[in-house]
């Protein structure tokens, strides 16, 4: 088991970033809001266009993100099908979006730099576009319509700066342009400041549980575990099975990406959407955080039950 506790060793610094994130809202006052629009408006543009620049896109690279945004998408839709009227508030909206991701970003990144070599870091990354993409259309989507017209909502997405940074990194990856390697460095510096944010974005949350009872819903938390610890895991190695038995697209490395992207704790967007959108962030908060906690073990032991990275 000694590769388990290595494992442990080095996910475990990570979560000073949670508690780092509850410090700074508990003793310096610094609004969760603000930090909530500093990374879907800016960090997250910035990470999404260079990372999408720094990867070669062959056929599996591009077949890769673009099954899993239909992945996430065909999951959010089926769980706000099941869940959305399960409760009389947007709770089922949030479950919908979570159903559909996972903290792939804030938290994935920094996993990723830590696991594995750069080169294949860099393509974790850009897999996890199909999650920001996921996350800036169809997630959006499913949460704003909880508050929001189907016309509101989609006005609301169209304008998230994700979407059009996506769009413009593909456009010149395909026609061959290169970041220089001075402003290279530069970028590559906001893919660390958005985990830490992200992370602390957590711990900022949890300000609000204290005294709401009504954050402690079991059914909430109990479907959104299920989806993300056992559901996500177990889809991803059955995909990783039919392409080494049948298709042969992809690669040992696409595996470890893939499957590193399926056992990441609760998105740390839902928090993020939850509070921009004033959909039960409390809620959405304690669920993330305790799915945070419990990644503590499963995220170890799942990579040391499929041999390591």
């Amino acid at each position: 088991m000694s590769l388990f506790f290595v494992i442990l060793l080095k996910v475990f610094p990570i979560y000073i970033n949670v508690v780092l994130g509850f410090l700074s809202s508990k003793m310096l006052n610094v609004q969760r809001e603000s930090v909530a629009t500093l990374l879907i408006y800016i960090l997250g543009p910035i990470v999404v266009f260079s990372a999408t620049l720094s990867v070669k896109i062959d056929l599996a690279m591009a077949i890769l993100p673009i099954f899993l945004f239909i992945f996430c998408s065909i999951i959010a839709f089926a769980s706000l099908y099941l869940f959305q009227n399960s409760w009389k508030d947007p709770t089922g909206n949030i479950l919908s979006f979570s159903a559909g991701t996972g903290n792939t970003g804030f938290f994935g990144i920094p996993l990723a730099i830590i696991l594995f070599p750069p080169h294949l870091a860099d393509i974790y990354i850009f897999t996890v576009l199909a999650s920001l993409l996921y996350e800036s259309t169809t997630g959006f989507y499913v949460t704003a319509k909880g508050n929001f017209t189907v016309a509101e909502a989609l006005k609301k997405m169209s304008r998230l700066p994700i979407l059009y940074a996506f769009i413009l990194g593909i456009i010149l990856n395909v026609a061959g342009f290169e970041i220089p390697e001075s402003i290279s460095s530069y970028t590559g510096q906001f893919k660390g400041a958005y985990g830490i944010l992200g992370m602390m974005m957590l711990g900022m949350g949890l300000i609000g549980i204290k005294g709401e009872p009504d954050n402690f819903d079991m059914k909430f938390i109990s479907i959104t575990f299920f989806l993300k610890f056992i559901f996500w895991p177990l889809a991803m190695l059955g995909v990783i099975y039919l392409d080494k038995s049948f298709l042969h697209i992809l690669n040992e490395d696409l595996y470890k990406v893939i499957f590193l992207f399926s056992i990441v704790p609760l998105a740390g967007n839902t928090v993020t959407l939850a509070v921009l959108l004033n959909a039960k962030p409390e809620k959405a908060s304690l669920a993330v955080f305790l799915s945070t906690v419990v990644s503590v073990v499963t995220i170890p032991l799942y990579i040391f039950w499929y041999g390591g990275f």
